[in-house]
Parts: C-alpha cells; structure tokens; sequence
C-alpha cells in the first residue's frame, strides 16, 4: 500500500519529507478520497500507530473524527479548529492543496502542547468545540433528511409555479416566506432551497417555533452560557442562529412564534448579531433565513398577534403551496411516489391503481394533503395482495366525501351514525396532526370524551 502511494503528485517535489518528519508538529496528508497518503514521525507516535499499516486507509479509519475528508469535498480550509484525542485538546490547521486550480490532497497541520495557545485560548476552543460537535450532530440530521426539487411530485400549474418561485429564490440570500396548510409539504421545500443555494454545504438547522417552549425558545435560538440557569448544560451551549453560520436557518410555524419573542427575532434578522442567555460577547452569524406557517399571518397582524416589522422582514419571497384539493391532478402521481417511496425496487414500481380507485382518491378532499396521503397508502399497501390498489383496500373515510358517495351503505342508523363519527374525529385528527387536545377542542368535547370514543370506534390512540 505504501508503493502505490508513491504516484501520487503530491509525492513529486520529495523535499517535504525531511522538512517535517523530525517536527514537533504532527503531519497527515490525505487525498482527495479521504485516504491517508503521509503521516510523520510525530504523529504516528501520539496516535500510538504504524505508519506503513495506516497509509492507504480512509483518515476516519485511523482517527475516528477526522474532518481531512470534509475539506477534501469543500475545499474549504479550517484554521485554528479544536480536535480532541486521547483526552487532550489541541488546535488543527486542515488546509486544501490545489494543482492547475484542483483539489489534489489536504495536509492536516497538528499542533501539540502550545503553552501560550491553551492557556490564552481555552474558554475559546472549549466553545468552539462544543459549536463544532453540535454542528456535526445538525449535519448528520440534516444529511439524512435532505430532500431537493426532484422529490417534488406535481403536474398542476399551481406547484410548478411555487417550485419556479423556490428555485429563483435559491438563487439568491433574500428571506423566503412559505405559506401553506398543514402537510403540503412546507419543509420540503425549505429543504429543496438550501440544496440548491450556494449555502447548500454549511448546515441546514431547523427550529420548530410551536414545538418549543416559551421559556426554553430563548436559549434554543441564541444559545446560553454557562450557569446561566438550573439545569443548563455546565459548559453552555451555542443557539440554532450560532450553528447555521454560512448556512440556512428554518423557522417553521414561525406564526406561532410567542409575541415576546418576536422584538428579539427582528433584531436578529436586521444585524445578524446576538448574544448569548447569559452572556455579554456580541456573536455574529452569517446565515440565511426561510420561513413557514399554515396560518394566516395578515390575521394575526390585524388581531395584534404578529409583528407587522417582523413580517416585512421574512416575507422577502413569498412561496405558497395550494392544498391538494385545489391541484387534484397531483394526488395520483404523488401516491405512485409514495408507493415506490413505501416499496422500494421493481416490486414498488409494478403496483397499479385501479381507475375506480383513482376516482375515489382524486375526489377526496384531503384535509391534511400530502401527509395524509402518504399515510394512506401505507397503510393501503398493507391490504394489498395482488399489486393492484382496489377500493376494497381504501380507508372507508375515503368514500364519505360529498362529491364521492360510499360504496355501501351502512345497515343500521347506529352503525352509519358511528361510522359518521369515526370520520369526523379521524379527519379533524388530521388537520391537527394528530393533536388529540386541539382535536378535542374543534369537536367541542372534553378530552376525556375523546379518548372514550377513540376507544369505542376503534380509532388508534
């Protein structure tokens, strides 16, 4: 392995080799697949490895957290970053090689046991560390879930409109404002955006603003020091606004961004700068906001619920994306996705649905869109035997809807009348994603009711 090396062109010069083997400075040199090309003397020591058995192998092989692969696709250098090995903490410079403008190799610099730099520099590093292991984690997330505008399934002028205004949007670092109801798909574009923008390799991080608690929203966004209250994480801990430096930050729900929230947002968005719970150092990020709510913002800006100020702010370029009711020509082709998406392989592709079966979904209304189509051909798949979709294998809900009669009609008024009201909770659950309190609420009952008859009519608690 160590001969087949030697082709390399960083090998071409020679000269390197007697300059940093007897360096108190550890050296390793990957290539552009992340492999190890040279590591010298000094750092094969403090690794406590055999030099000859580790060239040739991926970095991350050898050193379990090694960002050489990273810089190797990005082509971005890190200067001054923390690393950690064995319990001790030391700073890293992790710099591209270029030949005729390409991306040849990355040498990692690795500096050990600089008096001056740890002592001078260790609240810093022990900061930027703690940024960089929870900006991995958000990658990872974000690498996993990462949709673009190619897993947007639609042939209605409506989303191929919203997809024009997406993709002109990512063309360019203007706020994004996506509109739509619950499940249509508000995430995934927002996604879509940040992979085609030019931000699309720094991190993608996502606050929901519903979901959070009022008093914990504060230190999610901004982040917190250390001590700053009962239960904060010892070493502090950097906001969303702090890890999407050179990257996107998605507010989804931002309509139910609490009114106390909304003065210290504004700030946020107008200088790019906060500081920590906590904390008095001014942080600044680089970042690029996207946001998105199934309400009606003009409405609560008229009610006293939504800052006016903040509005403008975020409603750079509007998107909105109309319910599937209002583009019925997108709800077979996107249950042919799910089914592919469901079952994967030749299987998946030769599932057919029959015309009647179309019919019967195309005039459901599908209160909760996207979502709750994905669901239901979930749950169909399970039913299907022959690889074809018939209306036998349809929820039963399906067919109440006004404009497509049920197929059969109930024998007894008890049973129409349990029917009628399965439907009525299941798809009020939906428009509330399954929210049994709000379910309660709608339907006017108390949640202990709710539960009674979700367990009598055999609806999924």
């Amino acid at each position: 392995m160590a001969d087949s090396t030697r082709s390399n062109p960083i090998h071409r010069t020679g000269f390197f080799k007697n300059l940093v083997e007897n360096m108190e400075i550890g050296v390793i040199i990957c290539d552009t697949d992340g492999k190890i090309v040279y590591i010298n003397r000094t750092y094969s020591r403090f690794l406590d490895i055999d030099i000859e058995t580790s060239l040739g192998k991926p970095a991350t092989q050898v050193i379990s957290n090694s960002r050489l692969p990273v810089v190797a696709k990005t082509g971005i250098a890190e200067i001054n970053y923390p690393h950690h090995f064995k319990d001790t903490g030391f700073l890293v410079h992790r710099v591209p090689l270029r030949e005729n403008g390409q991306i040849i190799a990355v040498v990692g610099l690795v500096l050990f046991d600089s008096a001056t730099t740890v002592s001078k520099l260790a609240d810093k590093l022990e900061q930027l560390e703690s940024k960089l292991a929870d900006v991995q984690k958000e990658l990872a997330t974000v690498h996993a879930t990462t949709f673009t505008f190619e897993s947007i399934i639609g042939k209605s002028e409506s989303i191929k409109k919203a997809v024009g205004e997406a993709s002109s949007a990512a063309g360019n670092t203007m706020p994004v404002l996506i509109t739509g109801e619950s499940g249509t798909g508000k995430e995934l574009f927002a996604h879509a955006i940040h992979h085609a923008s030019s931000r699309r390799h720094f991190p993608f991080i996502r606050v929901n603003c519903a979901a959070m608690p009022k008093d914990l929203l504060e230190a999610e966004l901004f982040g917190y020091e250390k001590g700053s209250f009962t239960g904060a994480n010892p070493k502090g801990k950097p906001g969303k606004f702090e890890l999407a430096h050179l990257g996107t930050m998605f507010l989804d729900e931002i309509g139910d961004l609490p009114l106390e929230m909304q003065p210290k947002l504004l700030r946020v968005l107008e200088l790019k700068e906060f500081e920590r719970v906590g904390g008095v150092n001014v942080i600044s990020s680089d970042f690029r906001i996207v946001s998105a709510t199934n309400q009606n913002l003009e409405h609560l800006m008229k009610t006293g619920q939504f800052r006016r100020d903040l509005y403008y702010r975020i409603n750079g370029i509007p998107v909105d994306i109309e319910p599937l009711r209002n583009r019925r020509e997108d709800i077979i082709p996107l249950a042919y996705y799910f089914i592919e998406k469901t079952v994967k392989g030749p299987s998946g592709k030769g599932i057919r649905i029959t015309p009647t079966a179309e019919k019967a979904m195309e005039q459901y209304d599908w209160p909760g869109n996207g979502r709750e189509l994905l669901h239901v051909v979930q749950r169909t798949l399970f039913d299907v035997r022959s690889g074809t979709v018939k209306p036998e294998n349809l929820p039963d809900y399906l067919f109440h809807s006004t404009m497509f009669p049920k197929r059969s009609a109930a024998t007894t008024l008890n049973d129409y009348m349990k029917s009628a009201e399965r439907f009525l909770i299941e798809q009020t659950m939906r428009q509330v994603d399954g929210n049994k309190t709000k379910t309660a609420d709608l339907l006017g009952i108390h949640r202990t009711l709710l539960y009674r008859k979700m367990k009598l009519l055999g609806i999924d608690l």
